[in-house]
């Protein structure tokens, strides 16, 4: 037989990237957005890598007012805090981030499609 490379298909993790990146002392911290599917055509916007000292209620409850979709926080055991909201709202959080300086616009990643 000849040498050939069998790959065997696996579940899709979105947040493997971020787990693969080490977070050392002297690395860049990094907002990621991410779109996750759900059933059909319904997805969620997740963001995370935000600095523990905002409060994500008072950014959920604005990203909620100005987009005009529900969300929640949720607690992670590995990636702490993440808001997660409903439909694809991946420009315009990352717009909203920038405009409202809470990250600038180099630290934002945003993943997915």
């Amino acid at each position: 037989m000849s040498e050939l490379d069998i790959q065997i298909p696996t579940t899709f993790d979105p947040f493997a990237e971020a787990n693969a990146e080490d977070s050392g002392a002297g690395s860049k911290e990094y907002v990621h957005v991410r779109i996750q599917q759900r059933n059909g055509r319904k997805s969620l916007t997740t963001v995370q890598g935000l600095r523990k000292e905002f409060s994500y209620n008072k950014i959920l409850k604005d990203l909620k007012k100005e987009f005009c979709c529900n969300g929640t926080v949720v607690q992670d055991p590995e990636l702490g805090q993440v808001i997660q909201l409903q439909g694809d709202q991946r420009k315009n959080v990352s717009t909203f981030l920038v405009q409202a300086r809470i990250v600038k616009k180099e630290h934002i990643k945003i993943h997915g499609f």
